[in-house]
This record gives C-alpha cells, structure tokens and sequence, in this order.
C-alpha cells in the first residue's frame, strides 16, 4: 500500500513551498503533480518582498538571486491627463526587501523543487493527476491518482498508465481555482463578481529592448485595457476584456484583435504579426471566491483552492505561498505523530482567512473603482481622488508600498526550516 505522511496535490508554489517546508520538518511528505513539468506559459510572475525574505530566511537567497530575474522598483498607471502616476515606490523600503521581483514561474518552482529533493522524506510525483478523495468512515485517507506514462523529473517511473491510491494522514489541496479535491470533499466557495476576463499571448521583445529594468506596463482603452509582464525574450501580454467576451473576439478573428493590440500599444504596432491566430489567446476566466470553510476531517484546501484570487494586484502567488508557511507551521508536530485533527486545520483557516478576506476586499473595491467603469466605457470616477491621496498624503505614500511588498500578516519561516547557507 503507498503510504505517506501529508499528500500535497498541486505543483504550484503554495505545493512546492508546503512540501519543502514539511520536508524541513522530517514529514513524510508526497505532491502530486499532474504534469510533466512547470514549463507552462501565463503564470504570474511577481515574487514580492514578503517571499523575497521568506527565500532567505531558509537559507537560499543567494540561489534564488541567481535565478533569471529582474527588479520591480515601483508600480505605476497611465492617467489620461497626467502621465505616468507612481502608486508604490518600493525605494524606501529597508534593503534588501525593497522590490518586487519579476522571474518566470517555472524557473522558481524548478528552484523549490531541486531545494525540496534535498530532503530525504520528500517525494515529488509528476504526471500524477489527482482524481478524487479515499474516505474511511466520513475522514478523508487519501487521494486518488491517474499516473500517466513517462514519469517525471523527480520520480522518473515511466510504464503504462495507471490508476493508484496514495494514502495519507493529511491531504492538503493546493490544486486551484478549479479544484478537483475541493468538489470531492462537497466544499463550495462564495463567489464574488468579476467584470473582466483576461486573455494572455506573447510578442516578440528583441536583445535591443533588454534590461536589468522590470516592469508591468498598463495600458487603457475603451471598455478593455492591456498590461505588459517582461520576460526574458518576449513580452507577456494580458488583454482584458467585459467577462463574457472570449466567444465574440474569437469570432472576430485574428486581424480584429492584433487591430485591438495595435491600438491599445502603438510602439508594439509593427510585432502584432506575431499573434499568429486565435489559438494562441490563451483564456483566463477570473474569478474571485473563498471558501466559508477550508477543511473537512483529513484535508484542508489552501491557496487559490481555498481563496481564487482576481489578477488584480498580482498577488495571488504570494499569499498562497504565506498559506503554505502558516500551514507548516501548525501542522508540522501533528503530521510527525501522526495526529492531526480538525482544530489543527482550523487554526490554519483562522491564521489566513483575514489576510485573505482583506486582500479580496481590496481587490473587489479595485473592480469596482477602475474596472466596472472601465468596461461600461466610462472614466472610473475616483481616480481624481486616488491620485490626489497617493501624491499629496505623505502617510499613504509611506504605508502604501509596504502593504504592496508584504501584505497583510507576512509569514516568516519557522524554525524547524531554518537553515544556515553554506560559505
């Protein structure tokens, strides 16, 4: 019978951040990841300062910052009127937690998961699709799995396809928005109203354009706006649109579009050929939702699992990655006695719901304020206001980059994963 300690059912980072922090502990600790790597486009791309200073006090900061990377300095938007406005200037924060940092997703899980390997009671299973829960008398014991050929880049197992039961004395599901486990366990979200979808794709970004700069440049139009992620070759883009749209702009077809992203980012006119079709619009559809409760008897949800958070902010990464800190922290001595009960899972729900709860909050008043108005083809009315309290209120401009860099209740690492970086 396989057997672990704590089954982590998700290779996203509140998976790979939980697992390595459990594995720290000496937990026998299993994710189960369904493919075959963590090289997929459109994944956020913001590790801010809160898990900038998490990376070292594990001891692996110097390894993080060799990563591909580059430094956000500041947020700012393009005001109609008034140019470039800075919301948050990260400069007057303490060194060295005075940025934001811009790194493709796949090369930090990569970097968690070979940390993670180092451990000897970690077990990393890639094209390993979760497909339900194993219950004894109402606790789950379990989750079931559909291996697909070919292993993986840990466990490397190859063979058929096949069905398997991993048995655990705590499943944490850290599978997203659309959670397999979370509808296994009857467990339904409140969702919240969203007015815009996102459709990401890339265009070209040539040697000559490169830099130690990172941005997330905005742009806004009549009922749709555009943000700009750097990569390290190619710009990320993100066109947002009223939810709801994705059947029509795919009617329009390819040309009406690439004339969209014309208009919206006129120095990126003569790349817009790159968008070859309207497969290569890649459809998120937002959404903003949270749990009333995270936890049944044997599994607990955490990240976007418990809480889908909205592009809005891009912090989503972030506070999933605090989950999985707060996670370890509370359910480490129960998982090494195998002994974890609901008031164990109901402390970690209690630790995080009210950063979750505020950040969500904050989003809802942003579609509000910016978004809803945007989409009906109206100028959002408190941006006067904003901009007057973020220019002329010393405090705001203060507190401001602070709760951008770190949000609400940043978790440190505990003890037990501390470790002192080699010479």
């Amino acid at each position: 019978m396989e057997r672990t300690g704590c089954a982590v059912v998700g290779g996203g980072p509140a998976g790979m951040m939980l697992g390595l922090l459990l594995a720290r502990a000496g937990v026998q600790v299993t994710v189960l990841e369904k493919h075959g790597d963590f090289l997929r486009d459109f994944r956020g791309d913001t590790v801010h300062a809160s898990t900038v200073r998490l990376i070292d006090e594990l001891g692996l900061g110097a390894g993080f910052r060799r990563l591909p990377q580059s430094r956000l300095n500041q947020v700012a938007f393009p005001i109609p009127g008034a140019g470039l406005v800075t919301v948050g200037d990260f400069s007057g924060l303490k060194p060295p937690y005075n940025y934001i940092a811009m790194m493709p997703q796949w090369d930090f899980l990569n970097f968690l998961a070979s940390e993670a390997a180092r451990e000897p009671s970690f077990t990393l299973l890639m094209q390993h699709e979760a497909t339900g829960l194993v219950f004894d008398g109402g606790r789950v014991t379990g989750v079931s799995y559909r291996r697909r050929g070919g292993g993986g880049n840990v466990v490397q197992d190859g063979g058929p396809n096949r069905e398997g039961v991993l048995h655990a004395d705590l499943v944490v599901a850290t599978d997203g928005r659309h959670s397999v486990l979370r509808r296994a366990a009857g467990l339904q979200p409140k969702q919240y109203p969203v007015p815009f979808d996102t459709w990401w794709f890339k265009l070209p970004r040539p040697a000559s354009e490169k830099g130690v700069v990172a941005g997330v440049v905005p742009a806004f139009g009549h009922r749709e706006a555009m943000i700009a992620l750097f990569r390290d070759d190619y710009y990320q883009m993100g066109y947002l649109a009223p939810k709801g749209s994705d059947a029509r702009i795919r009617a329009e077809g390819v040309k009406r579009f690439r004339e969209r992203v014309a208009r919206l980012r006129p120095d990126l006119a003569e790349r817009v050929d790159a968008i070859r079709s309207v497969d290569d619009l890649h459809w998120l559809d937002v959404r903003l939702d949270r749990l009333k409760r995270w936890y049944v008897d044997g599994l607990l949800c955490i990240g976007d699992a418990a809480h889908a958070m909205s592009p809005a902010g891009g912090v989503g990464i972030n506070l999933a990655i605090q989950d999985a800190v707060a996670t370890a922290a509370k359910l480490a001595p129960g998982l090494l006695s195998s002994r974890v009960t609901t008031k164990d899972l109901a402390r970690v729900e209690r630790r995080r719901r009210m950063p979750t709860a505020v950040v969500q909050n904050v989003q809802r008043i942003m579609h509000r304020a910016i978004f809803v108005p945007l989409f009906a083809g109206k100028r959002p009315r408190p941006l006067p206001v904003m901009l007057f309290i973020v220019r002329h209120a010393p405090v705001v401009g203060r507190v401001l980059p602070r709760i951008i860099a770190f949000g609400p209740l940043p978790e440190h690492a505990p003890a037990f994963a501390r470790r002192v970086p080699a010479p």
